[in-house]
């Protein structure tokens, strides 16, 4: 009884770790199977993008660039068959807002009266402090 408990918890762990895996994105392409990155670029021309940069990762090729709408894009495409496993759009308008809250963030000013400095002479606004020489 035993036994088949074990074989039972062996073999649902096995299907729910392929299951895990059929869902990674992951490509799984020998190198000797790979299209040059040259038909990558012929790809993406012939929908209307504009690369940018192409690299691989994941066994994939990467692709950044802009669609024919110039929606900055990225993409990762199958190195064997040039199909797109999954595609990332981007509007300006997020690099826009991106980029306004660093600045807001970098540039915010301190907040006025919340601390007092001490009252040791060298922060007195009335005279300029005086240097001491031994």
């Amino acid at each position: 009884m035993k036994k088949s408990a074990m074989i039972a918890a062996l073999l649902a762990a096995l299907v729910m770790a392929g299951g895990v895996r059929a869902d990674d994105d992951d490509c799984q392409v020998p190198m000797a199977d790979w299209k040059p990155r040259a038909a990558v670029e012929e790809m993406a021309k012939a929908k209307g993008w504009t690369v940018r940069r192409i690299k691989t990762d994941d066994g994939c090729y990467k692709l950044k660039g802009r669609d024919a709408d110039g929606r900055k894009l990225k993409a990762k495409i199958d190195p064997a068959t040039l199909a797109i496993v999954e595609i990332e759009y981007r509007d300006d308008d997020d690099d826009h807002r991106r980029r306004d809250h660093d600045r807001d963030r970098k540039h915010k000013p301190a907040p006025t009266g919340a601390v007092s400095p001490p009252n040791n002479g060298l922060f007195n606004t009335t005279s300029p402090a005086k240097p001491v020489v031994k």
